[in-house]
């Protein structure tokens, strides 16, 4: 493929991952075109970091990528972890031999994955990280140099793809969050009479004092006409009387 063509290859690759709107449906699609897109790769998930250090793999092509990444992180060992910490791209020729990640290695090369190719997913710069593109292959020594020029390019298109979609993401879920607020706050002020900043004041106290989101509190709310009484989700069975507490 000539430079023209692999510019125009990679200009529809674009075009089709921004075409989804939403985080989950460009997971997908970014893996799902991975494999069509870079040779030498038969699998593929991403590895997407969460809060609090967390990492998970949200979209694959197979269940043994995610048994293969869910061994990553129950080890805390391997590429795509290294990936998102370190470093940009990581190589595994052979996964059973290489020393790099003893544990890791030997058990994914016995689910019969012994190439690896990890790329970091990074839209901006290292410092802004959302995860890592995992591409596998059964064979060794499955990836070529230029398969790993490709994958960086796709990569680079994927990540500015998710980025964008989890923009949209979370602005609808702050936006539905806002709104079921909204609602649970009217409920509140019909029962109770209370003022909208006082109904406010009461949803963020009560969901302080038994530490439970806000926007939880407020579907609980808006579900039940009142605070949602469960042993689970407030850790008291005597909402009421915490209720007439708050109001007051």
């Amino acid at each position: 493929m000539d430079p023209h063509q692999r510019a125009a290859a990679f200009a529809r690759i674009s075009n089709e991952l921004l075409a989804e709107r939403e985080e989950q449906p460009t997971l997908q699609s970014i893996v799902d075109l991975a494999v069509q897109t870079v040779p030498g790769c038969e699998l593929a998930g991403v590895s997407v970091r969460r809060g609090r250090g967390r990492v998970e793999t949200p979209a694959s092509t197979s269940p043994l990528v995610d048994r293969v990444d869910a061994l990553q992180y129950d080890l805390d060992e391997g590429p795509c972890l290294e990936a998102i910490r370190t470093d940009d791209t990581y190589i595994v020729d052979d996964s059973a031999i290489d020393p790099r990640w003893p544990r890791w290695g030997p058990k994914v090369a016995a689910l019969g994955l012994r190439s690896i190719l990890t790329v970091r997913l990074s839209p901006h710069d290292v410092q802004d990280v959302l995860g890592g593109l995992n591409l596998y292959a059964s064979g060794r020594h499955a990836f070529s140099e230029d398969d790993v020029d490709i994958a960086q390019v796709y990569a680079a298109h994927a990540a500015g793809a998710l980025d964008a979609a989890q923009v949209v993401t979370g602005l609808r879920t702050a936006m539905h969050t806002r709104h079921t607020i909204g609602v649970a706050q009217g409920l509140l002020m019909q029962r109770y009479g209370l003022s909208l900043d006082r109904s406010f004041e009461v949803l963020v106290r009560f969901s302080r004092e038994h530490n439970v989101k806000l926007r939880v509190v407020a579907d609980g709310v808006v579900e039940s006409g009142s605070f949602p009484v469960d042993d689970n989700l407030v850790g008291d069975a005597d909402v009421e009387a915490d209720l007439e507490e708050a109001v007051t």
